[in-house]
């Protein structure tokens, strides 16, 4: 299949209890990118692939892009972690800015993944991230490659590290722009993209829907809309919100 497709596994912000977290699965040329990770990630995949009614597994993903270490989208990576590593028995790829993965390990992973006790009676093992997981630095100057994408980041307007992406394969570009304030400068990065998938979250240093209506037509017209709130009329929206399960061609 030509161009990119994207199937939606969550949609929500971070106090939803209606809608999964935002995360996405892209493909193109038979491979797959994670995007963001929230907890139960395993059953979210479940849910959506089925839905979608696509045979896909966890452990087809190419990698995980991370683009930040809030809660909603990053809680899932223990779990993803451990299965690859004793279910699986290998370890994923990930991909992330240095100023989110120096943190990953240090202030979210290692209080349940660094020591473990393999055996009853037996002294505890002390273990590293590179055990769990191999790292591709994302940076900001040159775009990363894996597989059949390339993967382009910025900084956004958030109150942690957080980057928002270009990733393109296949003659098409995803425009992602990640957790943020509303962003004339990121609005105008991401333009060129065939497709722009925005947050709409609105409250603090994030992207008020009314923002995102006042854009140019020729920008709304190729823009979707995530991680809105529980009271977000999705029916209503002159933006389109993208749905849970639901795969779209880019």
């Amino acid at each position: 299949m030509s161009g990119m497709r994207i199937l939606v596994l969550g949609v929500g912000n971070a106090f939803s209890s209606r809608y999964y977290s935002s995360c996405f699965a892209l493909e193109a040329e038979g491979q797959w990118l994670l995007i963001d990770c929230p907890h139960p990630i395993r059953k979210i995949f479940r849910e959506a692939t089925q839905a979608a009614g696509l045979s896909l597994k966890i452990n087809d993903l190419q990698a995980t892009v991370l683009t930040h270490l809030h809660a909603d989208h990053a809680s899932g990576m223990e779990g993803l972690l451990f299965f690859y590593r004793y279910v699986l028995k290998t370890r994923p790829t990930l991909i992330a800015h240095a100023d989110v993965a120096g943190k990953l390990w240090p202030g979210h992973l290692s209080a349940s993944m660094e020591c473990t006790i393999e055996d009853v009676g037996q002294p505890p093992l002390l273990h590293t991230p590179e055990e769990f997981y191999n790292w591709m630095p994302l940076g900001l100057e040159q775009p990363v490659q894996v597989g059949p994408f390339s993967i382009a980041a910025r900084m956004t307007l958030h109150n942690i590290p957080t980057t928002a992406l270009k990733i393109a394969a296949a003659g098409r570009t995803l425009g992602f722009s990640a957790d943020t304030a509303f962003d004339p400068t990121l609005i105008d990065w991401l333009a060129g993209a065939d497709f722009i998938l925005h947050e709409a979250s609105g409250g603090f240093l994030h992207t008020p829907y009314e923002k995102l209506l006042g854009l140019p037509k020729e920008i709304r017209s190729k823009m979707k809309i995530h991680h809105y709130p529980d009271r977000f009329d999705v029916e209503a929206s002159k933006i389109e919100p993208v749905r849970q399960g639901r795969v779209y061609k880019i």
